[in-house]
């Protein structure tokens, strides 16, 4: 790894270990767990809500299951993190190109903490340049909002409001097998 990442890194850890816990922990949790922005759900960047992402998740839980990795059931396998996990007991070839396939989230991730002027970035350039080589693009990625202030949150949850009544009806008049179920009954009466 190149000195300037080191560095880089290493004043992270040292930002992070001179403040209080509590702080770092807010920090922490505000940038990568509150927005989708800066999620360390890797499948989360490449899939979006697409049922590709839970097949994808399938096929990674399963290629740890192969190496001997056992993952709790409360883990999903695209966290970041547990992706570094894997890596750090791969064979070197294995991790050098897992860290190839991921290389463009990676770097997506750290432009956007870079543009958030977070530390954090730091660890991203560190893994891009452990990565060498992309195999993808990040034009490969969905498209994901990228503002994470309390009102886009707010937005983002936002539910439609459920009204009742006739005029809130669907189109065909509703459920067109109960209708017939209530229309046969009325036959027969």
């Amino acid at each position: 790894l190149p000195a300037k990442h080191r560095a880089a890194v290493g004043a992270l850890i040292d930002a992070i270990g001179r403040g209080a816990l509590l702080d770092a922990q807010e920090k922490y949790v505000a940038l990568f767990d509150l927005g989708r922005g800066c999620s360390l759900h890797l499948f989360e960047h490449v899939y979006g809500d697409s049922r590709e992402r839970g097949q994808a998740m399938v096929a990674l839980a399963d290629r740890y299951r192969a190496a001997g990795l056992a993952v709790s059931a409360n883990e999903l396998p695209d966290y970041l993190p547990l992706v570094l996990e894997y890596i750090s007991v791969a064979p070197p070839a294995e991790a050098k190109g897992l860290l190839a396939e991921i290389a463009h989230v990676v770097e997506a991730l750290g432009e956007r903490l870079a543009k958030r002027e977070s530390p954090y970035a730091a660890v991203m350039a560190a893994l891009g340049a452990l990565a060498g080589k992309r195999l993808h693009s990040t034009a490969d990625l969905v498209t994901i909002d990228d503002d994470d202030s309390p009102e886009a949150l707010d937005r983002a949850w936002e539910e439609a409001a459920v009204t009742f009544g006739p005029e809130n009806a669907p189109q065909n008049g509703g459920c067109d097998r109960a209708a017939a179920i209530v229309s046969r009954m009325n036959q027969g009466s």
